[in-house]
């Protein structure tokens, strides 16, 4: 089993950007927490993230065929892109969406999820653990 995990715009600054909302570990630690969470799972995964939304739909149609799951952090994307919305219902890849924080207690514009229609379950507000629990119930969903 084999899962894409994507992360949008500002990730990469994770530690750096409102850390009071981000937290205070470095993008690298999400990735070493990602990683380690798979093997924990038994699935093997390939992380990317891109400030592009382009990129972002390249790599989700890259993945059909070649990936049994999705986690997707679309960050800010979450509430604009139509497009990676598209791009995850053209594949009916399973997907789950992560957010490190509680998108639905912020700004009002935050509680729309264009991405999240395509996705099987949202996991906001857990920090790192969302992904743990996305990876988690993805893998229980497919049957691994």
């Amino acid at each position: 089993m084999k899962f894409l995990i994507i992360n949008g715009p500002n990730l990469n600054l994770l530690g750096v950007r409102e850390p009071d909302i981000y937290g205070r570990q470095d993008y690298a630690a999400l990735v070493k927490f990602v990683e380690d969470s798979c093997v924990e799972n038994g699935v093997d995964c390939e992380l990317y993230q891109s400030n592009h939304e382009g990129d972002i739909v390249d790599k989700i149609q890259s993945a059909l065929g070649v990936f049994d799951g999705i986690v997707i952090n679309p960050a800010a994307y979450t509430h604009t892109s139509v497009a990676i919305l598209d791009a995850l219902k053209a594949v009916a890849i399973p997907a789950v969406e992560v957010h490190l924080s509680d998108v639905n207690a912020r700004e009002p514009f935050r509680h729309i999820s264009y991405a999240g229609q395509a996705c099987l379950k949202t996991y906001a507000g857990f920090g790192f653990e969302g992904y743990k629990m996305a990876v988690e119930f993805l893998k229980n969903h497919i049957g691994g």
